[in-house]
């Protein structure tokens, strides 16, 4: 139905990029650039698309246009480290016109901001590395500022040389605390900055537009996003958990393509020819095409050739790990191939309690996203991937393991496919409503319709400041419905829905725009394409979410039966954080009827979480860890005398150590030695007071306490 109104509203639509050149251009090539005229169609139509569609319906004038210029200045530079006061004040005549060349397709102004962004940054960089030899003295009582984000802007290059003077020896002063080499030192220093500088050179066309419609519609709303072709394809990649290609992650090393990870079940998994640290030199299509050099190149280029339609064969031209940049390549070929994600899908482990002398298994599913192959389930593909039927096949083995209860993690779960959240609901109730979902035009009732249940047993969902979204959803039927606890800390409160738009459905053909739009412009049009070329996708906001009790999940989030304190503060993390984030509010609930009264058991299991804390040391330190982030988060400054760095560290290091071992010894581990990598959740008081929470759970209803009627 919304394809349809948007196919009505906006297909065949066509606008005319703007041929006046009124802002100057930059003279270096290098800080020229210049936007594509599909790009200025883009803008344009996206512009007439937010103002019509978005749920905000937010007009696009000059107080917009205000709001944009300020997020795009910040995200350009938002510590105040690269422009000068007088560029600032150059491109402040452009705050009240941004709203006019959107609607143009004029990208003029906005890329002479970027130009000159790139240019003081290069500039930066090679100030930094002209100060990188020189002998510092680190025993005067000197001040760094690192995050600028609050001071005025260098009021000129004089200025802008004195920090970044401080900026350089801070960095060689990080390194020497770590090894006194300073020949081994400045060279590491120099080539971090060339390595930047080389890739912000290599900043183009693309990269600038990203971060202008970024700018745009961010000041809309935080989750309406426009995502050029590369990154479209990025996003798609990560819903769907799984990607067409060789199945290697890649790093730029100076100005060389590195392999840093190999996927399990990939191509070059199972082909055993390529490992981690392989360089690759070069890339060749097919078993007779010809080698192209990608030395220098910009990285996602490099991925573009490596990666392809399966079934096709790629060659690389390889420096095995190991052996010397100028030994003699060696040549591999690869048959690309489906290549999933498992390391991003849902993952079990189970944890054991012994309680009053009984020994209780929890079964914990880690889901860090809701992840959905949509092409494949819409091509029939019954092998399709998604986060409920990953977790579905979890659930079969951990019943095989006779576990007492299961737990959903959903911490840091940002959300993903509306479907799964609603799918994976299901797996836990027998069916009936999971979500509202509130457009401009009418409410919808989403539903499990599906009787089976997956899971009758205790149930326990762990959520915190970063589930969001679809993890908000499911934690909230859960709640709900009183099937299972949630505990943690309040939730994003992202309570919005987003449908992914490919925007070639809504332009016309490139050679019929560029043809209408030269024509407008004066320009003789000598192009013989008639190709639709890839627009790119726009995310647009088109409704709310409502729980089925009705109220909305936006800004409030879900608060959990079992609260722990919050590490990120919620006027600086989430939906409440966003100025221009929709508000909450409530609709009429659904007709739905929860499969059990938790209202005592909410009590108890508080209760007694309660009591734990009191004489938990863990719970102290916990608070310590808050208090301690919140003072990070407000330093802005770093000494740079390396006595006083050094003992301030040493301090640090010596209190962590202290008290990772104090927790060790309660749980009878053995203490770590000075410099050892503690184990992953080795500290994981949540986890740890979260299952003490869920053997409550699992007593309560042993017990018939609670009486769940599934």
């Amino acid at each position: 139905m919304l394809n349809r109104i948007f196919l009505g509203l906006f297909l065949g639509a066509v606008v005319a990029c703007s041929a006046k050149p009124r802002v100057e251009a930059v003279v270096d090539s290098t800080y020229n650039l210049q936007p594509e005229e599909k790009q200025g169609i883009v803008a344009s139509e996206l512009a007439k698309i937010i103002e019509n569609a978005n749920y905000k319906r937010v007009p696009l004038d000059d107080s917009l246009s205000s709001v944009i210029y300020d997020r795009y200045l910040k995200a350009l530079d938002q510590g105040h480290n690269y422009l000068l006061d007088t560029d600032v004040k150059e491109f402040e005549k452009f705050r009240y016109t941004l709203d006019d060349d959107l609607k143009a397709g004029d990208l003029s102004a906005m890329f002479r901001m970027f130009n000159v962004f790139k240019m003081r940054s290069v500039e930066r960089f090679s100030y930094a590395l002209s100060q990188v030899g020189k002998n510092f003295d680190f025993t005067k009582n000197e001040i760094y500022t690192y995050n600028r984000e609050k001071l005025p802007w260098f009021k000129n290059k004089a200025e802008a040389d004195g920090e970044w003077t401080r900026r350089v020896k801070y960095d060689l002063l990080n390194l020497k605390l770590s090894d006194s080499d300073n020949a081994k030192n400045v060279k590491t220093l120099k080539e971090r900055y060339q390595n930047i500088q080389s890739q912000t050179k290599k900043l183009n066309n693309q990269d600038a537009f990203q971060i202008m419609m970024d700018a745009y519609t961010n000041a809309v709303d935080p989750h309406t996003n426009y995502f050029n072709p590369e990154n479209a394809q990025r996003f798609n990649e990560d819903m769907a958990r799984s990607f067409d290609g060789i199945g290697a992650g890649l790093q730029m090393e100076n100005e060389v393509v590195k392999i840093i990870s190999i996927v399990p079940g990939g191509p070059a998994f199972k082909s055993k020819k390529l490992h981690v640290n392989d360089r690759i030199l070069a890339v060749a299509q097919g078993l007779k095409g010809e080698f192209v050099d990608i030395r220098g190149w910009r990285l996602d280029n490099c991925v573009q050739k490596i990666k392809g339609q399966r079934g096709t064969v790629v060659r690389l031209k390889i420096i095995p790990a190991g052996e010397d940049i100028s030994s003699k390549p060696k040549i591999i070929a690869l048959t690309r191939d489906r290549v999933v994600m498992e390391d991003a899908s849902a993952k079990k482990k189970i944890k054991t309690l012994t309680v009053d002398g009984k020994t209780y298994k929890i079964g914990v599913i880690d889901v860090p996203g809701f992840y959905l192959d949509f092409k494949a389930y819409q091509s029939g593909d019954p092998n399709y991937k998604s986060t409920t039927r990953d977790v579905s096949k979890i659930i079969d083995t951990l019943k095989r393991d006779k576990v007492d209860g299961i737990v959903l993690d959903l911490r840091t779960n940002g959300g993903g496919s509306l479907m799964e959240a609603i799918e994976l609901t299901g797996l836990f109730i027998k069916s009936g409503p999971v979500v509202q979902v509130r457009s401009a035009r009418q409410t919808e009732i989403d539903k499990d319709e599906d009787p089976a249940i997956a899971w009758t047993g205790p149930l326990g969902v762990m959520v915190d400041r970063f589930s969001a979204s679809a993890s908000e959803i499911f934690a909230a039927a859960i709640q709900d419905y009183n099937r299972g606890v949630i505990m943690g800390t309040q939730t994003y409160g992202k309570g919005t829905v987003q449908q992914a738009l490919d925007l070639s459905r809504f332009i016309s053909t490139f050679s019929q725009l560029v043809s209408k739009a030269k024509s407008v412009t004066g320009q003789k049009d000598n192009s013989t394409s008639t190709a639709l070329p890839t627009y790119g996708q726009v995310n647009l906001t088109m409704a709310k979410f409502y729980r089925i009790n009705g109220s909305s999940t936006q800004h409030k989030g879900v608060i959990p039966d079992i609260v722990f304190p919050m590490i990120f503060s919620a006027d600086k993390y989430g939906e409440s954080s966003e100025p221009s984030a929709l508000p909450f509010d409530m609709i009429n609930p659904s007709d739905y009827k929860p499969v059990a009264d938790l209202s005592q058991a909410r009590k108890d299991l508080e209760q007694a979480h309660e009591a734990r804390m009191k004489s938990s040391q863990d719970y102290k330190y916990l608070l310590e860890d808050i208090d301690l982030f919140k003072k990070k988060e407000n330093d802005v400054s770093i000494s740079l005398n390396e006595e006083s760095l050094k003992k301030e560290r040493e301090d640090n290091e010596t209190k962590t150590l202290s008290r990772n071992n104090e927790r060790r010894a309660a749980k009878g581990l053995p203490p770590l030695k000075k410099g050892e990598a503690k184990p992953k959740d080795d500290d994981d008081y949540v986890m740890d007071e979260s299952m003490k929470t869920m053997v409550d759970f699992i007593k309560m209803i042993n017990a018939g306490k609670v009486v769940m009627s599934l």
